[in-house]
């Protein structure tokens, strides 16, 4: 079994010394580095804005003196708001990148797991928009090792449709060496594809009618085969059933070598196969179908392509469902573009960090724990035990 990181509070206030300030001379009456754990601690008891980071920090007084320099005592409000808000996202998020990495490989050493699947999805924070000043809502786009329970990056943009050009800037935050990127169809792009083989990994991209020619081409040989039952073209298949919370769930996974014969075969870097998931849902006696189909840079391994693509569905149950029901993300109502920015990545880690902790307990439970628990608090920030 993996050893915890073995981190202290002062390793953790490392990664932020080398952080420019954002702040005037006249303020830096506080650590930067100090108010960044403070409010990544606040954060994971439970705080969701500067306001509560502040009140969390003032009620824990004796804990932080004890482990933080604070030659000043304890930030207010202001601070907080002052730091988040003007700390540009990309080097704020940049500096937890060794943080981030000593986790990932903790975390493939306890799961075993050598290609993780790394889902990439966006997320809107509805409630952030700001028609005064004719800002759009927050929407983020995350990279999530499923296999793992990580954000390992994050890029916002102030519109889902921009989704297509945060992509590839996301990707370019994460080593994608070896993992299997699964992204939904507005990003299944050709230059996304190759961006994926040229990172040493491997792509299962979602198709829908926005790439016409493609899907239609992908659907209609599918469909084709079907009528065969994918005989003599080196087809594979997979059936699985669940049943749980009242419903039977049947998912049917083929995936088959692609065809020379696909149009534009050539202009997908590392195209090999392609696929379809197919699922049946039976809810209180009443059924539902749905049909996806895939391009992939895997050879023919259906079990390794259902798990892929199954994955992917992480994202919003492990993740997106944790962020607006726990952190309650979607209610959050802040308008300055990088305090809210911020925030969204200071939820993305915490969460991240809840996760790691081998407590069975919710991620509700283990933010109440934080709160309640100072130990509790510092083994989830540190990854030590006691």
């Amino acid at each position: 079994m993996a050893k915890p990181l073995d981190l202290d509070i002062e390793d953790l206030v490392g990664h932020f010394e080398t952080l420019e300030d954002p702040r005037s001379e006249v303020n830096l009456l506080h650590p930067l580095s100090s108010v960044i754990v403070i409010a990544i601690m606040a954060i994971l008891a439970g705080a969701n804005g500067p306001t509560a980071i502040a009140r969390w920090a003032n009620a824990k007084a004796k804990l932080l003196l004890k482990h933080l320099k604070l030659p000043h005592g304890i930030p207010q409000k202001d601070v907080f708001r002052r730091v988040l808000g003007t700390m540009k996202p990309d080097a704020f998020q940049a500096c937890f990148n060794l943080w981030i990495t000593a986790l990932r490989t903790r975390a493939q050493q306890l799961s075993e797991v050598d290609r993780p699947t790394l889902a990439v999805d966006g997320k809107t924070a509805r409630r952030t928009h700001d028609r005064k000043q004719n800002l759009g809502a927050l929407h983020s786009v995350s990279v999530w090792a499923s296999e793992y329970g990580l954000s390992l990056g994050q890029v916002a943009t102030d519109d889902k449709s921009n989704e297509i050009t945060a992509i590839p800037k996301v990707l370019s935050l994460v080593d994608l060496r070896g993992a299997i990127v699964t992204i939904d169809a507005m990003g299944t792009q050709r230059a996304i594809a190759k961006q994926i083989v040229d990172a040493e990994a491997d792509f299962v991209l979602a198709l829908k009618k926005n790439q016409r020619g493609t899907h239609k081409a992908v659907a209609d040989y599918i469909q084709e085969q079907m009528l065969n039952d994918f005989r003599g073209i080196g087809a594979r298949r997979i059936d699985t059933t669940e049943t749980k919370h009242g419903r039977t769930e049947h998912r049917t996974y083929v995936q088959m070598p692609v065809p020379s014969s696909l149009p534009g075969l050539h202009l997908w870097a590392g195209l090999r196969s392609i696929g379809i998931a197919i699922l049946w849902s039976i809810r209180d006696g009443k059924e539902t179908n749905d049909m996806r189909y895939f391009i992939s840079s895997l050879p023919v391994k259906v079990k390794q392509f259902a798990h892929a693509v199954r994955s992917h569905w992480s994202i919003e149950n492990s993740c997106h469902w944790c962020l607006d029901m726990t952190y309650r993300e979607d209610e959050l109502r802040v308008r300055d573009v990088c305090l809210r920015e911020n925030l969204a990545w200071l939820n993305r880690l915490t969460l991240s960090l809840l996760k790691q902790h081998p407590s069975k307990d919710s991620i509700v439970m283990k933010r109440r724990a934080c709160g309640w628990d100072d130990d509790f608090m510092l083994e989830v920030l540190t990854g030590m035990r006691g």
